[in-house]
């Protein structure tokens, strides 16, 4: 049994990864466990982390801090991947304001805990470790303990007590984002109040009949036509003389043609507008057929985009409608649904509805892929590319004018950054990215549960003593109060000054606080995916600003 002893307290390699692993499928099992039906989920793996550091055992320091690095910078390269495609595009419109209040949400965080940190003579590394904990975001604590390591490489107890300081105020970071949500459906959503449900509907994709009354569009092709509105909608069947038929661009509308349309429901009365009547019927109930046409064999399939020659290529380029007279009526993209317009890029992975008949289905799906084997093949290369590269951008020293270390991104900031350009813009430069949603969740769940594993057992040793002690009941009630202050504020501004509802604000903010675990609160208080839709908007944008503002503040203020 000796071989098992040494295996178990001899610092090595072994030692290590047996004990990140022990503790991993603990916290992972103990994260199955609901409070009020709230659970803390991979938070556990910290905590269990910091049980088994408490009894300071004897480690390989070396093989601790390389798993621990390797575990975050799988997490944010893999994370970056997985938002790339939507984060520039969340930016516009409606997801402009959203993103305006997260930064918001940040920058108040950021001021309360400077302002904190002076009046109560805490130390700003302490201070960054009590905000990473109270805004759940540990990948901006590693940034700014690799920030302490470049300023100061010789501050071991500075970077510990930066990890034990995450570690204190993280529960209640938690638990108080769901007290705040909380409180503002308590006193800002009335009891009769439905604009969850209004909301949810007027931003869903919508199928609507219409029928042609408007004079001006007469004789004009289904392109002309488009061109007159500002609004995107794709026309998907069109029912004139008992007959339906599937437009192409060129076909023209005739008086008093009954059409099939496909939109978001936010822009109905812009297409009543235009096309001149809005049939109030359901039009999967009534007495048009709208699945027959011209006694030919209709189908409707959904095609998976696989072939790398169409990604990054814009719908419009591809002219599927004029050619096989097929028509693409959606465009899912990573669960999310898109409007199937001409100036949509396609990328690997995209499932595409398509109508038309079974022969001309059949040849587009050989155009555009739809081999399921390939998306099983993960794109590995890209992936370390992208992660060497990341590394290499983190390590270029960026001199500020006024301060004597230059910035650099450091192993959180550099691939989360390149993981976005690289899921935002590899498709145009035909360099595949794909990765299943469900490789890239397992990707971003190994990196965070070994990074958490290894920072537990590394804030471990005097969590206990701290907690108790003034200084630790200190660092708890400053963390609750630049958790709940900044979500109070920018909430109630959200809702009450900028009219945003409940659902999207509620949202907005958990994304904002990195807390899946208060957004997965906020989906039980309403119907419909709005939070999960506001949240995933901000987080990739407030996810790389905190990373990169808590190194900026230690490198102005330590």
């Amino acid at each position: 049994m000796d071989w098992l002893l040494d295996a178990i307290f001899k610092p090595s390699m072994i030692q290590t990864v047996v004990l990140i692993c022990v503790i991993s499928a603990i916290g992972l099992q103990l994260g199955k466990i609901k409070i009020f039906n709230i659970s803390l989920g991979i938070t556990f793996v910290f905590f269990t982390g910091i049980v088994i550091g408490h009894f300071r055992l004897d480690l390989n320091r070396d093989m601790l801090y390389f798993a621990q690095n390797f575990g975050l910078i799988v997490f944010v390269y893999a994370l970056g991947i997985q938002v790339g495609p939507g984060f520039f595009s969340s930016l516009k419109k409606g997801g402009f304001r959203l993103n305006m209040l997260s930064l918001a949400v940040v920058a108040i965080g950021l001021a309360t805990a400077i302002i904190l940190a002076v009046t109560t003579h805490i130390s700003m590394p302490d201070m960054m470790g009590i905000l990473s904990g109270a805004v759940t975001n540990t990948p901006a604590l590693g940034a700014a303990q690799q920030t302490l390591r470049q300023i100061d490489p010789t501050n071991v107890k500075g970077i510990a007590d930066m990890a034990l300081a995450c570690a204190v105020t993280y529960p209640l970071g938690v638990v108080g984002v769901i007290l705040a949500v909380a409180f503002m459906r308590a006193c800002f959503v009335p009891k009769s109040s439905d604009s969850a449900k209004r909301e949810k509907k007027d931003h869903s994709t919508y199928v609507g009949e219409f029928m042609v009354t408007n004079p001006a569009i007469v004789s004009r092709t289904i392109k002309e036509i488009m061109k007159l509105s500002p609004k995107k909608f794709v026309i998907s069947r069109i029912w004139r003389d008992g007959k339906v038929t599937i437009p192409t661009s060129e076909s023209t509308l005739e008086l008093n043609d009954h059409i099939l349309i496909i939109s978001v429901k936010s822009d109905v009365e812009n297409i009543k507008v235009l096309f001149g009547e809005q049939e109030e019927v359901d039009w999967n109930k009534e007495d048009i057929d709208w699945n027959h046409i011209d006694n030919s064999h209709l189908v409707s399939r959904r095609i998976i985009v696989t072939r790398s020659k169409v990604n990054g290529m814009k719908l419009g380029a591809l002219k599927l409608r004029n050619l096989y007279g097929i028509n693409i009526t959606r465009v899912d993209r990573a669960g999310i649904d898109l409007l199937a317009s001409p100036d949509l890029a396609l990328q690997i992975g995209d499932k595409i509805t398509i109508v038309g008949e079974k022969v001309s289905v059949d040849t587009v799906a050989k155009i555009l892929g739809n081999e399921l084997a390939r998306l099983k093949n993960p794109n590995l290369i890209a992936i370390f590319i992208g992660i060497a590269l990341g590394l290499l951008l983190g390590a270029i020293p960026i001199p500020i004018p006024g301060i004597s270390v230059p910035v650099q991104l450091g192993i959180a900031g550099g691939p989360i950054i390149v993981g976005i350009l690289m899921g935002a813009f590899g498709p145009r430069f035909r360099i595949t990215t794909y990765t299943t949603q469900s490789a890239n969740l397992m990707l971003r769940q190994l990196g965070i549960v070994v990074y958490l594993a290894c920072l537990g057992l590394d804030s471990g040793e005097h969590f206990f003593e701290t907690v108790f002690q003034s200084e630790g009941l200190l660092w708890i009630a400053i963390g609750f109060a630049l958790t709940v202050i900044p979500v109070l504020i920018v909430g109630t501004i959200g809702m009450k000054v900028m009219g945003l509802g409940y659902p999207k604000t509620v949202g907005m903010l958990c994304g904002s606080m990195a807390n899946p675990m208060a957004l997965n609160y906020a989906n039980t208080t309403v119907e419909g995916d709005e939070p999960a839709v506001a949240y995933a908007t901000v987080y990739p944008m407030t996810m790389f600003v905190r990373i990169i503002t808590a190194q900026l503040i230690l490198l102005f203020f330590a």
